[in-house]
């Protein structure tokens, strides 16, 4: 938009209006006046609220890979508390706006504020994300969480306030629910009760574990022998490690599922295990040497058969 980083709102409204009326598609006879057009509509969505400023500023020198199919970190936003929702300069679900956009803020189109906004004199929702381990969604846990807001200063520049708050995560929610705090959002102007705060809960990554809704899976290793001969064998689990009968002659690859083991939603996930065949990393002189008897007592077995090879 032609303005420095620290411009004031006023520098910004300026500089949209200047460049809108510049690039608008009905007047402009500049070769990309339309997407010029929509690039200076989505900077001035941005730009104009202290909350997605502040929150845009996250990406530093990166913003420019939005050009190129960037695709915002897992943590985007974490920690910033964004008040309302839906954007003003487009429909609620972001349309118009280029897929970078959309992939920072289409989510928070529409937001949480349809329920209280008629309401006058109640304060706004507002919502943040909050990462949490998996294993928490199986416990439950209580978290101290700091969130940073942005209110504009006596300059028209965005200016970060923080806050911490003790929260409970409750047992078996699952990642992209919602957590509510009552009266923890934006305070009534008019006196009023304070809005709600949501928090979406998203998952750290896990070293072991694997999520897709309510259901985890484990990639397990297991030794050859453990697979031609069966075996029990302990496997770790968010809940605790269990006992595990692997059939006799089990493949690599193959899937064993644990009902109702997976998160303990009121309708509990499961938990998966695949198992992977794993060879020692060297062979002594003498193992090398059982598994060359192996190979001629099993000589007429082809894997492969099925393949026509």
């Amino acid at each position: 938009m032609g303005i420095a980083k620290g411009a004031s709102q006023d520098e910004i409204k300026r500089s949209y209006r200047k460049l809108a009326r510049k690039y608008h598609p009905d007047v402009s006879k500049e070769k990309d006046s339309e997407e010029r057009f929509k690039e200076v509509g989505e900077a001035y969505e941005v730009l104009k609220d202290p909350e997605k400023r502040a929150a845009y500023d996250q990406l530093g020198a990166n913003w420019k890979a939005g050009q190129n199919g960037f695709q915002p970190p897992p943590d985007w936003g974490s920690g910033f508390e964004f008040h309302g929702g839906g954007f003003t300069g487009g429909s609620e679900n972001g349309a118009g706006f280029s897929d970078f956009f959309s992939s920072l803020f289409g989510q928070r189109a529409g937001g949480f504020q349809g329920t209280h906004q008629a309401q006058h004199t109640q304060g706004e929702d507002s919502h943040a994300k909050v990462f949490i381990d998996l294993e928490d969604a199986y416990h439950g846990a209580s978290r101290s969480l700091s969130l940073r807001s942005t209110v504009l200063g006596k300059d028209g520049r965005p200016e970060v306030q923080t806050r911490t708050l003790n929260i409970k995560i409750p047992k078996g929610v699952r990642e992209g629910q919602n957590i509510r705090l009552k009266g923890q959002g934006s305070p009534s102007v008019a006196g009023g009760k304070a809005g709600d705060l949501y928090l979406k809960v998203e998952f750290n990554p896990h070293s072991i574990y694997k999520v897709e809704g309510a259901d985890v899976s484990l990639e397990l290793p297991i030794t050859p022998w453990e697979a031609a001969l069966g075996a029990k064998v302990q496997v770790p689990t968010p809940a605790g490690k269990i006992d595990l009968k692997i059939p006799l002659g089990t493949s690599s690859g193959k899937r064993m599922r644990l009902k109702g083991r997976g998160i303990p939603t009121k309708m509990a996930g499961d938990f998966y295990i695949i198992l992977e065949i794993v060879l020692p990393d060297k062979l002594s002189d003498k193992e090398r040497s059982l598994y060359e008897a192996l190979q001629q007592e099993a000589g007429s077995f082809n894997p492969r058969v099925k393949l026509g090879v």
